[in-house]
């Protein structure tokens, strides 16, 4: 987490970033920012946290070209990067720090693939959630992960923290849906990882030691995802009462013995079903 500084160097510019500042600014032109609100809203996300400074920069990448360029400045300047995809995260891993520099992927925001027969989506990072189910729905396919951010949340953001939903009880978290991935590294070079096969068993998992890495090994620019066939039929919903959260668990228990496989099970405590009501 970014530490507290001083109210009265708080936001100051330092003079050491000029390099930083103008090899940027040669990079990128229009798509980097170096004061203004925008440099002002990557200093929080939806965790409630917020930096004690804005960043050196923040550049908005349109393509891996920029993220690579970007990434090959900031090895040679030794300049931290802050991934940022569409700021929903609840931890704080995607806010700008003193001296970094806030790469922004919400541009990133093509579905380049659908194969209706390997039942699969290649996309970029920027993607929303929600916006690939939908186009996956259309050729009667959808995909499982779903954070309760879904609608607002970004494909690479999920990846990044490995997100989960209600679903995973059924269909597992994001990496249980990531088949590959394409990412640059901290000097810029570009690595491809997974397959894109039902079976693919060789060599190390890099793929899943990416997922859920959030931006410490690299910066995700593609990822391969696995999509499945939408179920058709109707949906039930069973609700059961206990009188304690014992007994409930006692319950959750007796449905997975059974070998009963919900789509979502969820247990809600006397205080959340009463926030429920009100």
């Amino acid at each position: 987490m970014p530490t507290d500084a001083p109210p009265s160097t708080a936001g100051a510019a330092d003079p050491s970033d000029a390099d930083v500042r103008s090899r940027l600014a040669d990079a990128f032109g229009e798509r980097v920012a170096f004061d203004g609100p925008a440099l002002d809203a990557v200093r929080e996300d939806r965790s409630g946290w917020r930096s004690d400074a804005p960043p050196t920069a923040l550049v908005h990448a349109a393509s891996v070209d920029d993220v690579q360029e970007l990434m090959r400045i900031a090895s040679a300047t030794g300049t931290p990067v802050v991934p940022r995809g569409a700021g929903t995260g609840l931890a704080g891993g995607g806010i700008s720090s003193r001296g970094s520099v806030v790469l922004d992927l919400s541009r990133m925001d093509r579905i380049l693939e659908i194969d209706d027969v390997d039942e699969l989506a290649v996309v970029e990072p920027g993607v929303l959630n929600g916006d690939l189910d939908r186009a996956a729905r259309e050729r009667g396919l959808w995909y499982a992960p779903d954070p309760a951010s879904r609608a607002i949340s970004s494909i690479g953001g999920n990846i990044a923290t490995n997100a989960g939903g209600l679903l995973c009880a059924k269909y597992g978290v994001t990496r249980e849906s990531v088949l590959g991935l394409a990412v640059v590294l901290a000097d810029g070079s570009l690595l491809r990882t997974g397959h894109r096969t039902v079976k693919g068993v060789t060599g190390y998992d890099l793929t899943a030691l990416m997922t859920g890495s959030e931006g410490t090994l690299g910066v995700i620019v593609e990822a391969t995802l696995r999509l499945r066939p939408v179920v058709h039929g109707p949906i039930e919903t069973v609700a059961a009462a206990f009188p304690d959260v014992e007994s409930a668990g006692v319950a959750v228990g007796g449905v997975a013995a059974a070998r009963v496989r919900p789509a979502i099970l969820e247990l809600i405590d006397p205080v959340g079903l009463a926030r429920v009501a009100e």
